[in-house]
């Protein structure tokens, strides 16, 4: 994995709000990177790296499903090279949103999140 090939070009795709949290997405070539700020620390923040070929495959596991959550799409899929975990699948899921494929669903309280995913 070579950092100057999948940080080139990053473009900004949007923020995403979610229960405690911001979220924002960017794109290169190659991935998409969700970045968020630290809490605790102002000036420090964490990354997590989703490839195109992840999004692709939730993308199809998932079109036009309602009330998606990560864990759902965790169970759900069976190429763990791709989603290996609940939070996997939560940060594709933010992708999803930040490109106008999915929607959180602000109907549902608790802690976790629904998504709706369009067609």
């Amino acid at each position: 994995m070579n950092i100057k090939d999948l940080s080139a070009g990053l473009s900004f795709e949007g923020k995403v709000s979610g229960r405690r949290q911001t979220y924002y997405i960017f794109s290169s070539p190659k991935a998409y990177f969700v970045f968020s700020f630290s809490r605790a620390k102002p000036k420090a923040g964490y990354f997590n790296m989703v490839t195109k070929e992840a999004h692709t495959y939730v993308r199809k596991l998932t079109r036009g499903r309602q009330g998606v959550t990560s864990q759902d799409v965790n169970k759900r899929a069976r190429k763990r090279k791709l989603i290996g975990s609940a939070l996997e699948a939560l940060n594709v899921l933010y992708v999803m949103v930040a490109l106008g494929e999915a929607k959180i669903d602000h109907r549902h309280t608790g802690i976790q999140l629904f998504f709706n995913v369009s067609e």
